[in-house]
């Protein structure tokens, strides 16, 4: 399937979770979680022309001083909130596929997408963080078998959001599904995006074949290109094609050196506890880390930097689009003072470089 390139999407990765997403104690706005302020970025987003708004889901903290991500809103019922109080901007949950009956979530997604009349969307994690699943006293499979999970996960959901209510049968290793009902079905057509994220040889295979769009964090401009172009060519040779979406850290001031400058105030605040807990359930040692490492870790949690005044900024995520990539999903220190800023002083500029897709 030929690809087709409408331009670079505008995302945020929202912070429903406390500190989300530097682990550092740095924090401008340390209550940006709380509800009643995500309603308000999605506001400014939407205002400034962005596209989508995606969230962690956490079920426990990290710990350290600032027990990162350890105070959440739900991203199921967090995406119903958004949904309401915006008009055209794309809403998508994030649902651990080890803590979800996929009927539960096929039927939840169905009513999401009503409440927000076609605009939401589904991120797929296969789980990782064996303390949130030790927790529900869910067992963490080995890495093949989790994706292997969440691809039968994702052919059931497809099932019973397009299949005549009812009709839908499924049986696999995991699940059993007898006369699978959802109705109403969504709105969008075919069905809501799906989205899964990873970089690994499984992560590539199970979105090639099953989702829409592939969410990636690699640290450099050369790694998200070779993944990005490495997902699409696998889609490709199944007939399909996938939207690559990058996370990315943006530190955007009115000069370089003011950006510089807010720069050092996150990794000087470096939560050490906390970054080498998240490390070690990502199954890193987190005992082998230097600074420098732990540094590029609490900037945004392992995402991409891009960091500088306007134009520096518009000019990366500019090189991300050129280099195969088809959506930011960006993270940065103060969410709603940051998005205003970026939708006065960065969108106007992505358009002049033509590489900015039109707002929803």
């Amino acid at each position: 399937m030929s690809e087709q390139r409408d331009g670079l999407r505008l995302g945020i990765f929202m912070p429903n979770c406390s500190f989300g997403t530097s682990i550092s104690t740095y924090k401008p706005d340390p209550d940006d979680w709380r509800i009643e302020r995500n309603r308000e970025i999605a506001a400014a987003a939407e205002t400034a022309g962005f596209h989508f708004l995606f969230p962690v889901s956490r079920w426990k903290g990290f710990g350290g001083e600032t027990n990162y991500l350890g105070t959440s809103i739900e991203t199921m019922t967090w995406a119903a909130s958004l949904l309401t109080t915006t008009q055209r901007i794309q809403v998508f949950s994030t649902v651990h596929v080890p803590a979800f009956n996929p009927v539960v979530a096929a039927k939840m997604g169905a009513s999401l997408d009503h409440i927000g009349g076609g605009r939401w969307g589904i991120n797929l994690v296969s789980g990782w963080n064996k303390g949130e699943f030790q927790m529900m006293g869910v067992e963490i499979l080995g890495h093949a078998d989790r994706y292997r999970r969440t691809a039968q996960f994702i052919e059931i959901l497809k099932g019973l959001w397009t299949q005549p209510p009812g009709s839908f049968d499924y049986e696999s290793e995991w699940y059993r599904v007898r006369g699978g009902y959802v109705s109403p079905q969504p709105i969008a057509t075919p069905h809501p995006p799906i989205v899964n994220a990873g970089s690994s040889d499984d992560a590539r295979e199970t979105v090639a074949r099953h989702c829409d769009w592939a969410f990636m964090s690699p640290p450099t401009l050369e790694a998200n290109a070779e993944v990005a172009a490495d997902v699409k060519r696998r889609a490709a040779a199944h007939g399909r094609a996938v939207r690559c979406v990058s996370a990315v850290y943006v530190i955007c001031r009115d000069t370089r050196d003011a950006a510089e400058r807010e720069r050092e105030r996150i990794t000087t605040g470096i939560d050490r506890a906390a970054a080498e807990n998240w490390c070690a359930e990502l199954g890193l040692e987190s005992g082998s880390f230097d600074d420098h490492t732990l540094e590029m870790i609490a900037l945004g949690a392992g995402a991409m930097p891009i960091v500088g005044d306007p134009e520096q900024v518009a000019d990366g995520l500019a090189a991300l689009f050129h280099a195969g990539i088809d959506g930011a999903l960006m993270s940065y220190p103060d969410y709603l003072a940051d998005t205003e800023h970026l939708g006065r002083e960065l969108v106007p500029r992505l358009r002049e470089r033509g590489v900015l897709c039109p707002a929803p």
